[in-house]
């Protein structure tokens, strides 16, 4: 099956500061801000919601087709993405732009300045969708380019293709009538209970009234597991248990990447939420949003040890 991941490419360059930013700002001088943060060095990451979604499907032997724009300074990312054997035909690049990038700096207390340039972001991705077999394919529409996400839920609709909205921490950017039309027709809303609050805010609909439609809405949960709610009922499924929580950046995509593959395998909806926490559970083991692997064993060995078996890794 062909699956579609549109969203972002993004480098994540993070700066640890070896002091509090609190002793560096004198607040009665907040008005003539001027400061300068002297850090312990800077580390690269991948990132973007296309890209780690992508990337975990990569793990789990998927071949997912990226939408998205990236940037002049992309040859190591585009390196990256080769090496797990992921297709570009989808990514458009934008030779006078910078790749989206998210600069973060965080100081001994946990506080953090992020700046990000959207770059690239600002451009569509524009990808034609010819000769595709709508019972063939499946998409997710994750946060990037605003123009992709409102064009592809369009083309997903006509062309009658199952598809995911992910609208995530892009909602505040829209109205509550665009939200609804992307909304509308798909196969599935995913989000956590913060940016489900949100959706029902901006759009005036209730829980209810967004099942009237979207078929399922997930809500992930965090540590506390995720919720699948149809019109007929609701299912909570558990966290999968890890050892030790570094990073949960990223564990979000993880678990739509793990969701994915369970739908394109066939699995019952609880099933391939079973399957998103596990992978889940790995990323947030790392630091960083693809840093993480594993192997189809091990994959299928933690699910078992997780949920007792409920379904068996495939011959």
């Amino acid at each position: 099956m062909q699956i579609f991941v549109s969203g972002s490419l993004a480098y994540d360059r993070i700066m640890d500061f070896p002091g509090r930013f609190a002793d560096h700002i004198l607040p009665d001088k907040i008005h003539i801000l001027n400061v300068c943060f002297r850090v312990n060095g800077l580390k690269e990451k991948f990132g973007g919601t296309a890209g780690n979604i992508a990337y975990n499907l990569a793990l789990l032997g998927e071949q997912p087709l990226i939408l998205a724009t990236a940037g002049k300074d992309f040859d190591s990312y585009e390196s990256w993405l080769h090496k797990n054997g992921l297709s570009l035909t989808g990514v458009h690049r934008v030779t006078d732009e910078l790749t989206a990038a998210a600069h973060i700096t965080t100081d001994l207390a946990d506080n953090q300045i992020t700046a990000f340039n959207p770059g690239a972001m600002n451009y569509s991705s524009g990808y034609q969708f010819d000769g595709i077999d709508p019972q063939k394919a499946l998409s997710i529409v994750a946060p990037g380019n605003l123009e992709d996400m409102q064009t592809y839920t369009r083309s997903y609709k006509a062309l009658n293709i199952d598809y995911i909205f992910d609208p995530g921490q892009s909602i505040p950017a829209w109205s509550g009538d665009h939200l609804a039309e992307m909304l509308t027709g798909s196969s599935l809303f995913i989000s956590n209970d913060y940016e489900l609050e949100m959706m029902m805010q901006a759009t005036g609909l209730d829980k209810g009234e967004l099942l009237g439609r979207t078929k399922t809405i997930i809500t992930t949960l965090g540590e506390k597991g995720s919720l699948v709610s149809t019109n007929q009922h609701e299912t909570a499924i558990p966290a999968a248990r890890v050892p030790q929580v570094l990073d949960p950046t990223g564990a979000g995509d993880a678990y739509r990447a793990g969701m994915i593959k369970g739908l394109v395998m066939g699995k019952s909806l609880e099933n391939a939420s079973r399957m998103g926490a596990v992978c889940a559970a790995y990323a947030v083991e790392c630091h960083g949003t693809q840093e993480h692997s594993f192997s189809h064993d091990e994959f299928w060995s933690r699910y078992e040890d997780n949920f007792d078996g409920l379904v068996k890794s495939p011959n």
